[in-house]
């Protein structure tokens, strides 16, 4: 009999105190319903992450299924989601699954890090939706990214929790292909235990590397710990997925918190692992302290008054749109230009007043650049400095490496502005820097550029990594809605007492 699944998904990871994301931000990315979703997926470069393609793929390759997309809403980080546009959401996919009729099994694309105006989980809400509509004997499969905070709901509704495994998010296909392996063993009869044991350990986001190549890596360890004693006795061919979450600190949800999860064929295996890992990230604690670089002392090492070698990439980590993050600040930019800096690329700037002026003005002319005419945040101070457009864009840009590898993203009418020695990408539609097609679609030579800048916390691992080692990327310390110090912000949901914010901090697996 050939199999009907039900595909879904809802994948944002919102920052608390980011503005709010309505349906137009999902509508730039990803809003797709029915048939879109499948040709998409099977798409030569999709708009959409990998997860879903992931799955399609390898369902396709296993032999005859049918497909029933339903709504897939997938967007930049950013800000609460409008509780009425949710709203609408869940009433569309809940006709869907009414309209379907008999389902074999349903995937979900979650992210895990999502926030509603009205509802701080609306992945359980989802899932919990689903539960009700296909009853207890359809098996539920969803992935998560490793930013996932996990309520209790969000495993207590699915048979199977499936979560990335880098960081940079280089796996999302494989654990979309990953779903539909699970998903075809759980409709086979396969039955599941999920458990999961959180910490009281909220990791800021540059302690959460997962690269063996990575200066610092205590998560990255704890997650291969996680493949190799899965492998082992008394775990090997008891565990179906082992998945360590380490949270989205900006979320700021009663549920934060480094959560190791597990789904075996029994109960027993379950916890018991969940707990070894969970042990295994305690005694790393002490690693999951932020270090950045004091923003001065970045200007020093830009116009090469330090080791020249170290003075080649920096990261404004405190603005990542991949995290909520505007994606214009001026700190970095304006104290660079006022430094003198030279021979130097930046970007992703969002900014589409300025975007658009530029292109009004056309190729090679000179102008005033004024920065934030439009503040979006208390961060996103004017800067203005004189600038010749050096090249347009019309938007859609076909990506090559890192999380956005083989996909296309549509950063809107954008420009490359010369302001005499620093050349500054500006976009009209926010994503952050994470791959080096951002800038050559400019015609720009990073290889050539003595000094790069990047509003990226992380996921520029990924792409620039042929350019830059680990050791020469500076994490500079600024202003943002996406710093990593998070003494910075006023928590109100966040469980405490946490590491890093407090002292004393204990925990003992009851």
């Amino acid at each position: 009999m050939t199999p009907r699944i039900a595909l879904l998904g809802f994948s944002i990871e919102c920052n608390r105190f980011a503005p709010v994301t309505r349906e137009r931000d999902f509508a730039i990315r990803t809003l797709m319903r029915g048939e879109e979703m499948l040709r998409e997926a099977r798409g030569e470069a999709p708009r959409m992450l990998g997860e879903l393609p992931g799955f399609v793929a390898d369902m396709d390759a296993a032999g005859p299924w049918e497909p029933v997309p339903i709504v897939l809403a997938m967007t930049e980080p950013n800000g609460p989601v409008e509780q009425a546009f949710f709203d609408r959401l869940m009433r569309d996919w809940e006709a869907g699954l009414r309209d379907a009729g008999k389902l074999d099994g349903v995937y979900c694309v979650m992210h895990g890090a999502a926030l509603c105006t009205g509802d701080d989980d609306p992945e359980g809400t989802i899932q919990t939706m689903v539960r009700r509509i296909v009853g207890p004997g359809v098996p539920i499969v969803s992935s998560f990214d490793l930013h996932a905070n996990v309520s209790d709901v969000d495993i207590e509704t699915i048979d199977a929790f499936v979560g990335y495994r880098t960081n940079p998010h280089m796996d999302m296909r494989e654990r979309g292909a990953e779903s539909a392996r699970i998903l075809r063993q759980l409709m086979a009869g396969l039955k599941t235990h999920i458990a999961k044991v959180r910490l009281p350990i909220v990791p800021p986001t540059v302690t959460m590397l997962t690269g063996r190549d990575a200066p610092n890596r205590p998560y990255g360890e704890v997650i291969d710990l996680g493949q190799e004693l899965m492998q082992r006795p008394p775990y090997a061919g008891r565990i179906v997925n082992v998945s360590v979450m380490g949270g989205f600190a900006y979320a700021d949800t009663p549920f934060n918190g480094l959560t190791a999860v597990v789904t075996a064929v029994d109960r027993e295996a379950a916890e018991a692992l969940a707990t070894e890992l969970a042990e295994a990230a305690w005694a790393r604690r002490d690693q999951f302290y932020p270090k950045l670089t004091p923003l001065d002392e970045a200007v020093r090492l830009a116009v090469g008054t330090a080791d020249p070698s170290r003075a080649a990439f920096f990261a404004d980590v405190a603005d990542n749109p991949g995290g909520g993050g505007r994606g214009n600040t001026m700190y970095i930019l304006e104290a660079f230009a006022e430094a003198g800096v030279r021979d130097a690329i930046v970007g992703l700037i969002y900014d589409a007043p300025l975007a658009n002026e530029a292109h009004s003005l056309g190729d090679g002319a000179t102008f005033e650049a004024r920065f934030n005419r439009q503040p979006e945040s208390e961060f996103s101070k004017p800067f203005a400095a004189r600038a010749t457009v050096r090249r347009l864009h019309p938007g859609p840009i076909r990506c090559r490496r890192g999380i956005f590898a083989g996909g296309t993203v549509d950063v809107g009418p954008s420009v490359a502005l010369d302001l005499g020695g620093i050349v500054v990408v500006v976009i009209s539609q926010r994503v952050q820097c994470a791959d080096p097609a951002f800038f050559e679609a400019f015609g720009l030579d990073i290889g050539a550029a003595r000094v790069v800048v990047v509003k990226s916390r992380g996921h520029f691992r990924g792409g620039f990594d042929e350019f830059f080692k680990h050791e020469q990327v500076v994490e500079v310390d600024a202003p943002g809605l996406t710093t990593p110090i998070l003494h910075h912000f006023d928590w109100k949901y966040l469980p405490r007492p946490v590491i890093p914010l407090d002292q004393y901090v204990q925990w003992q697996r009851i």
